[in-house]
């Protein structure tokens, strides 16, 4: 059955067991997924990704038939799903999921998307379509923010920070919140520090992203893509930042294979490696020998043609190669 985005309100989670939630507009998914939670008293909340669960369809089957005495309700969230979900959601129709509620959490799902067609057409399940924020609204909630904090701002600067969020109220309010905490120490906002702070947290995040990626460091790399809401840009970026960090990375692995001595290498790099990032770039030359390294740079360059191809996915795409990666045996082939 589907709702409008401004039905939501109508969805009931003791009776709507599965709930499927799709398109780019992440940050409104959020909104609303929090929105239930809140309602929702007393409650176990489960988030998975669609790759964990299919790797290991037992996770599902035993958070379906385990149930907490002290919980009155448990809510799964399965996060970057796609078509290859539908088998087990298919599975789960005729289970019993009294006291249980799964939100599939999709990116864009075209008309002939079977996943969809599923949630659209039975009338036990709930489909909702959540599409790119109005520039309309985005000012709104802009100027809202604004007024509330007593920030005072020029409509080019705001016209800038909508244009940043690719359409997408919750990049935004992580955008203004970083205005926020910036101006509670009576920094004057420049059109400087603004650029800083709205590239800030988005650099940082796919640098270590591609730190814990390339340290094979599973559980912090899940951690920070379900945290984040990448972009389409911003999967360029991964692509050409981890291309640049294999390169340098390569140049070590070469010297560690020749010195034997991690230490020396570390020592001996040119520039300087900064003394926080030792450790985990010692973890990454000891995970990759020159050979791997250089094999893996030519499947990067693989995956940005996919990725400039398939713009529509190519956040999907960036997370399944990501998930891979970090999921990759050391002799295995890639």
């Amino acid at each position: 059955m589907i709702l409008k985005s401004y039905e939501i309100k109508k969805l009931d989670l003791e009776k709507n067991n599965l709930v499927l939630f799709y398109g780019q507009n992440e940050g409104a998914k959020e909104e609303e997924i929090s929105k239930l939670l809140e309602i929702n008293n007393n409650i176990t909340i489960n988030t998975y990704d669609e790759k964990q669960i299919l790797d290991n369809q037992e996770i599902l089957y035993n958070e379906i038939l385990s149930k907490s005495l002290f919980d009155d309700k448990k809510i799964i969230i399965i996060n970057r799903a796609t078509e290859k979900i539908l088998n087990t959601i298919e599975n789960l129709l005729n289970k019993n999921l009294s006291d249980i509620s799964i939100i599939i959490n999709s990116n864009i799902l075209d008309k002939k998307s079977k996943l969809r067609s599923l949630f659209e057409k039975d009338k036990k399940l709930i489909c909702v379509a959540f599409y790119p924020d109005t520039p309309e609204i985005l000012s709104r909630f802009t100027n809202n923010f604004l007024r509330q904090n007593n920030i005072t701002m020029s409509q080019s600067h705001i016209n800038l920070i909508i244009n940043k969020c690719n359409s997408d109220r919750g990049v935004l309010k992580n955008e203004m919140q970083k205005i926020k905490f910036f101006c509670l120490n009576k920094k004057k906002l420049s059109a400087e520090n603004l650029l800083k702070l709205i590239n800030l947290i988005e650099n940082y995040s796919i640098s270590e992203l591609i730190d814990n990626c390339l340290a094979k460091n599973k559980k912090k790399t899940i951690g920070i893509l379900n945290e984040n809401n990448f972009s389409n840009e911003d999967c360029i970026i991964f692509t050409r930042t981890l291309l640049n960090k294999l390169k340098k990375i390569l140049k070590l692995s070469k010297e560690f294979k020749e010195n034997k001595d991690i230490n020396k290498t570390i020592s001996n790099a040119k520039p300087p490696i900064f003394w926080k990032d030792k450790e985990l770039i010692k973890q990454q030359i000891i995970k990759w020998t020159p050979k791997e390294i250089i094999k893996l740079i030519y499947n990067v360059n693989e995956m940005e043609i996919l990725v400039k191809k398939n713009s529509n996915n190519s956040v999907n795409i960036m997370s399944d190669f990501i998930l891979n990666l970090v999921s990759l045996d050391i002799n295995n082939e890639f």
